[in-house]
């Protein structure tokens, strides 16, 4: 919405009131429009939801009941339409995802509030693409925090979101957890997709600066909603000397700045020095009184865990190292890794009833 310029706004000659104060008031009122119009939104998108719902639970309990099937389903869709001419969304193929929206969710009282909150394009991307019940409430619960639309949730799943997310979890330092709390570093990922970046495979620091400036829009919705960017190559001056913290950001859920250095090799142990350097001077020159500690965030094009996990054991500062990769990452392999990764870590008691159906079977 434009916004209005003060000298256009004019205030009743027979009141005293200052034109800025007017325009004040004027945004107060587009605020509470705006609100009323999202829970409208909001309040619809829930009786849909529900309405898909309770026609896909009729639809279950009638096939267990009723013996309903595929002939049955299709000429209930022939007859809503007729019933209904300028109703949408009641296709055959539609009812059925209905009752496998129902039956999937209808036991989780966990999830079935999540998914009322999305709208049915979100809930049919997220049933067709998930694999795993956790990949699926992984995504109901991002998509709800950071209010995906349509192509951000459809990004995610093609740069493999989930697995990496599971298979790599982000390298925090201990005082990440200690000053900002325990899901602190949830709001962090182990490696960043910037495959829209269109890098070269030989590139400089600069080269990766000036395309995530270029592509500022895509490079925060892949760090998250909540991400605000404050500047790049901000000015720290300490001492008589000047440098440049390459780029700068606050969190509004953790309540502090995040200060991004970027290195286009290797992490090595000695890059942490800078990057605290970097936050014990945003501290104390930068932070106000109300904002939490600064997070140190150093992005780098590949890193050994082993290493990392040293390097930071002893760091006091409170920064995290993670890669960006400038392709997208192969999802058969991380299928397969995601795989061995659910095997090795089964429940015992899965694996005692597997062990315990085995001897049963070679008994005679």
């Amino acid at each position: 919405m434009k916004r209005t310029s003060s000298a256009s706004v004019k205030a009743d000659p027979r009141v005293a009131v200052p034109a800025e104060a007017v325009e004040v008031a004027f945004a107060e009122i587009v605020v509470l429009i705006r609100q009323a119009r999202q829970h409208a939104f909001q309040a619809v998108n829930t009786e849909l939801i529900d309405l898909y719902w309770r026609v896909g639970g009729f639809i279950s309990r009638s096939i267990s009941r009723d013996g309903w099937g595929k002939g049955t389903i299709e000429s209930l869709a022939v007859f809503i339409s007729r019933s209904e001419p300028d109703l949408l969304g009641f296709s055959t193929k539609n009812l059925w995802r209905m009752r496998q929206f129902h039956d999937t969710y209808k036991d989780d009282p966990k999830l079935s509030p999540l998914v009322r909150v999305l709208p049915w394009t979100h809930n049919l991307i997220i049933l067709g693409q998930s694999k795993h019940p956790e990949e699926r409430e992984f995504y109901l619960r991002m998509a709800a925090k950071e209010r995906w639309g349509k192509r951000e949730l459809e990004q995610q799943f093609r740069n493999a979101l989930f697995e990496r997310t599971v298979l790599h979890p982000p390298r925090a330092a201990p005082a990440v957890r200690r000053i900002h709390g325990e899901s602190a570093a949830s709001v962090f990922k182990d490696a960043y997709v910037v495959e829209f970046l269109n890098l070269p495979a030989e590139h400089s620091e600069a080269d990766l600066h000036r395309a995530l400036l270029a592509r500022l829009r895509a490079f925060l919705s892949e760090l998250g909603r909540e991400f605000c960017f404050v500047g790049s190559e901000y000015p720290v001056q300490v001492g008589g000397r000047d440098f440049a913290l390459d780029m700068l950001f606050f969190h509004r859920g953790l309540n502090c700045l995040v200060a991004i250095e970027l290195k286009v090799d290797r992490f090595e142990p000695e890059h942490l020095g800078k990057l605290a350097f970097y936050l014990e001077a945003l501290d104390r020159d930068a932070r106000k009184p109300h904002e939490n500690p600064t997070i140190g965030l150093l992005l780098c094009a590949s890193k050994d865990s082993e290493v990392v996990e040293y390097a930071l054991s002893r760091t006091l500062s409170p920064a995290l190292i993670a890669e960006y990769q400038s392709q997208l990452p192969d999802k058969k392999r991380l299928a397969a890794k995601l795989h061995e990764f659910y095997a090795l870590n089964a429940p015992e008691q899965a694996v005692g009833k597997r062990t315990r159906r085995n001897r049963r079977a070679r008994e005679p």
